[in-house]
């Protein structure tokens, strides 16, 4: 959809006059991507009579041109589609929050119970979660491996007790043991039923939970909306978790809930990692979709997994090419923590036309090679790799699983690499840098 979209918007972006004509033609190619994309027909509908309105003849900003006006105009009917602000967690104003996780089975309900428990651990909560899956094989057994990787308790009275009471004790243990977030993992089923929502009727009854959420999969596209409409109508969600947003090519799903629902999407799964929860910003996912990156998730994404002091002791060894295999581990380690490097390189602005970038795909088989190489180098080989004669490169591919001409290829990226690095250091007005390739790119 933003490839779509971005052609679209090249044709119109530098003219200095827009006409209707030039509105509507530009109107026909975003619908087109937007049902392509799976989006909601009503909610294509409304969003291009909308853009229309506002589009023509509206008066210009001096410091805009008018296609891009056009373009300011889209980008805030979308933002608006998507639910205009975020939407925050809320809490009791007496302890404890409970929260109600409800879905289809398959959608990652379980797993996203899970996610919010770590995403609510960095807010310093407590969280508590409850196992009243009782007929999923295994969903017991799930829960409870997640509660083990999260050190977080987890409440379970085995497949015999009902929902309901598994529930309610629940949300007592967790008042005992004063915890401030009560988790509660309700069973799916592979289609809605009557029998589904009665039980999650009597759970909503027994526990009156601040939250229900409904756990969506996003690469379901229209039937994501059909299914969050249906909850919405029987039980009044209060937000909603699309899981596989990481997965999902088009984004329909993305665009349609909140417009045809009403109810706002909360939190986003970007990814299988128990931290890939991310908070729901609108605006930001408009920019996404349209192509402008999203330069404060990014932002917030390296100020968690940077460690300052490293940064600046590492901004050191550059200026004095001082850069070790040891620091170039630790980098990957921090990277890592960032999340997949594909969806890193979408948040930059742009970066879908910069050619490469484009289609980039980052091999994790590739990234595991490298880091086994490095790994299999001693400590001082690491921070003196010019030592590494012939019988220690042979050594440290065998070591890692790979060949000699792996470990040739990443010393002399590394090479290359130190040496940009000095470059950039003490760049001078008008000197200009090689391209340099990164080893896992």
């Amino acid at each position: 959809m933003t490839g779509r979209l971005q052609e679209t918007f090249k044709k119109i972006r530098g003219k200095g006059k827009v006409t209707e004509t030039d509105v509507n033609d530009m109107m026909r190619e975003v619908r087109l991507a937007l049902l392509e994309a799976d989006v909601n027909f009503k909610v294509v509908k409304d969003f291009v009579s909308r853009v229309k309105e506002r589009a023509v003849g509206q008066e210009v900003f001096k410091s805009l041109t008018p296609g891009q006006q056009v373009i300011k105009v889209v980008n805030e009917e979308l933002t608006q589609v998507l639910g205009g602000t975020q939407s925050k967690l809320i809490l009791a104003p007496k302890p404890p929050t409970i929260i109600m996780m409800v879905g289809l089975q398959g959608a990652g309900k379980t797993t996203h119970t899970g996610k919010l428990a770590k995403y609510l651990i960095k807010q310093n909560k407590q969280p508590l979660l409850v196992a009243a899956d009782i007929y999923r094989p295994a969903a017991i057994k799930q829960l409870e491996v997640l509660g083990e990787q999260l050190q977080v308790p987890v409440f379970s009275m085995g497949t015999e007790a009902s929902p309901v009471e598994i529930a309610k004790k629940g949300v007592a243990y967790a008042k005992e043991q004063h915890r401030d977030i009560v988790l509660i993992d309700t069973a799916g089923r592979l289609h809605i039923d009557n029998q589904l929502m009665d039980e999650l009727l009597n759970i909503r009854e027994a526990v009156n939970p601040t939250e229900i959420m409904l756990v969506v999969d996003a690469m379901t596209g229209q039937d994501a909306v059909n299914v969050a409409q249906s909850f919405n109508e029987t039980l009044d969600i209060t937000g909603v978790i699309l899981t596989k947003l990481d997965g999902d090519t088009r984004g329909g799903a993305a665009i349609s809930v909140k417009a045809v629902t009403g109810c706002p999407i909360k939190f986003v799964g970007m990814g299988e990692k128990l931290d890939l929860l991310e908070p729901f910003y609108p605006d930001r996912m408009a920019s996404r979709i349209l192509g402008m990156g999203d330069v404060l998730t990014l932002i917030e994404k390296a100020q968690e997994a940077v460690d300052e002091e490293k940064a600046r002791e590492l901004q050191k060894k550059i200026r004095k090419a001082e850069f070790t295999f040891e620091d170039f581990l630790d980098q990957m380690e921090q990277l890592k923590k960032m999340g997949p490097l594909e969806d890193i390189l979408g948040m930059l602005p742009g970066a879908n036309k910069v050619k490469g970038l484009k289609d980039i795909k980052v091999d994790d088989k590739q990234l595991g090679r490298v880091e086994a190489i490095v790994r299999s180098m001693t400590k001082h080989e690491k921070q003196h790799p010019e030592i590494l004669n012939a019988s220690r490169r042979r050594r440290i591919a065998t070591g890692s699983g790979t060949t000699i001409q792996d470990v040739n290829r990443l010393l002399k990226q590394f090479e290359d690499m130190k040496k940009m690095m000095k470059q950039f250091s003490t760049m001078k007005k008008g000197k200009k840098n090689k391209g340099f390739k990164f080893p896992f790119m």
